[in-house]
């Protein structure tokens, strides 16, 4: 198939799920051209590298003043930041260049609520063209963000994050409401966000909607993460995440304040390990007051800390979809203590291939538990890497969603619900910005 796959960053190594999509895509026999805005020389890296190893790429850079510009629109228009964050005129233009010219393509793929808006200019240019119902559209969410939002809005540690949540939730479930009828199928990572945005719909479980969205789970690079003999530390327990996002906040918050306090009353001599990018000035000076804390920040590799750690700690307080720093865990052989939050998006067994708590307390006793068992130790990594070896590869995922993609080819979907989306009702002004 030729398949149109638009992205709001550039795939790379750090947005995984993209990135291992469409090489195992292309590996597959499919020919994917990428579609992007970048922002900055590490994302035009990115571009770089993937136009080396093959792909076509469109793109062009996302400026502070078009940044700027969204932002207000969305504001002005009763948009969430999201939606309008990443557009970009240019690529918009580049996308219509491209379609007008033959063979087309059999599939477009948009990932994200900020890649959105442009599967729906997408959409409307296929329709001004008579390919309005050719041309299936597949909106890969990842995430429901309006989920999300509800949870930060309540339980986040940043003030300035349940202001944000709070402004934003019922923008983005207007939104979100909206893109559901505009797409042909839906992609979710996990049962629960399929569960939220069969909610925000008012679809009951029997609604054909049931039948346009598909849970296409992450996966984990098997050979990238993978297990070594050498010993682990005596009693060391990891959290990673990148830093800056409110929610690993709140979890890192909540493992050193409510968590490690009990361990180290079983355990004095147990560390932590803060690993990922961005740590808040809160977080670091609470690991300046607590001597056996260390927040190391950005690594080049994650690898050498998976292979390290006694045990990785996952107390997800609030969140949506998989969490990859479990599955990259799982992948390396390192134990995995969690939360019912980040469990119920797995197929994991509970007590077998991951332990799971559901409070402080309890988190600190499987922990203490983990931490004196080398025989638990080995059964959570045998049991923890057969379990991301058999749902959780890339290959696997990708032949799923290319059933997905044929299906939606074999049985020509059906207008989207409401007028042809010539024009959006949140229309966006595509004139270049001034500055």
């Amino acid at each position: 198939m030729r398949i149109l796959y638009v992205v709001p960053n550039p795939p790379s190594l750090v947005r995984v799920r993209p990135f291992n999509l469409i090489r195992a895509l292309a590996a597959r026999g499919h020919a994917i051209t990428v579609a992007c805005p970048w922002r900055g020389a590490a994302e035009w890296e990115d571009v770089v590298r993937l136009r080396e190893a093959g792909f076509q790429v469109l793109t062009a850079p996302l400026t502070a003043a078009r940044i700027a510009r969204n932002c207000v629109h969305a504001a002005v228009h009763g948009l969430p930041l999201q939606a309008a964050y990443g557009e970009v005129p240019a690529l918009h233009r580049q996308l219509e260049a491209h379609l007008a010219r033959p063979p087309g393509y059999h599939v477009v793929h948009v990932e994200h609520l900020r890649g959105a808006r442009y599967g729906l200019h997408i959409q409307g240019f296929l329709a001004r063209h008579g390919q309005r119902t050719e041309v299936p559209l597949i909106w890969d969410s990842v995430d429901c963000i309006s989920h999300l939002f509800a949870q930060a809005a309540q339980q986040s540690q940043s003030r300035k994050g349940r202001w944000m949540a709070r402004i934003e939730l019922p923008r983005t479930r207007r939104y979100e409401r909206y893109l559901l009828r505009r797409f042909h199928h839906v992609l979710v990572t996990s049962p629960v966000d399929r569960e939220a945005f069969r909610a925000l719909s008012g679809a009951p479980g029997g609604h054909a909607l049931a039948d346009r969205i598909t849970v296409l789970p992450n996966g984990v690079d098997l050979a990238y993460f993978h297990c070594v003999d050498r010993g682990r530390d005596a009693a060391t327990v990891l959290f990673t995440g990148k830093m800056s996002y409110h929610a690993n906040v709140t979890a890192a918050l909540y493992l050193i304040q409510e968590i490690m306090p009990r361990v180290w009353q079983a355990l004095p001599q147990a560390q932590v390990l803060i690993v990922g990018k961005d740590p808040p000035d809160r977080l670091q000076a609470l690991a300046r007051a607590h001597p056996q804390v260390e927040v190391v920040g950005t690594v080049p590799d994650m690898r050498p800390y998976l292979h390290r750690a006694t045990v990785a700690a996952a107390p997800v307080v609030y969140g949506a979809g998989i969490q990859n720093k479990v599955l990259e865990a799982l992948a390396c052989g390192l134990p995995v203590v969690t939360s019912e939050t980040a469990a119920r998006a797995l197929k994991a067994t509970w007590g077998k291939e991951l332990l799971v708590a559901s409070h402080a307390a309890v988190f600190a006793e499987k922990l203490v538990q983990v931490l004196r068992s080398r025989e638990l130790q080995d059964q959570l990594r045998r049991a923890g890497r057969a379990y991301v070896e058999r749902h959780h590869s890339w290959q696997a995922i990708a032949h799923t969603l290319e059933g997905v993609y044929e299906r939606a080819r074999s049985h020509p979907p059906a207008p989207p619900e409401g007028p042809p989306p010539v024009q959006d009702p949140f229309r966006m002004d595509l004139t270049p910005p001034t500055a």
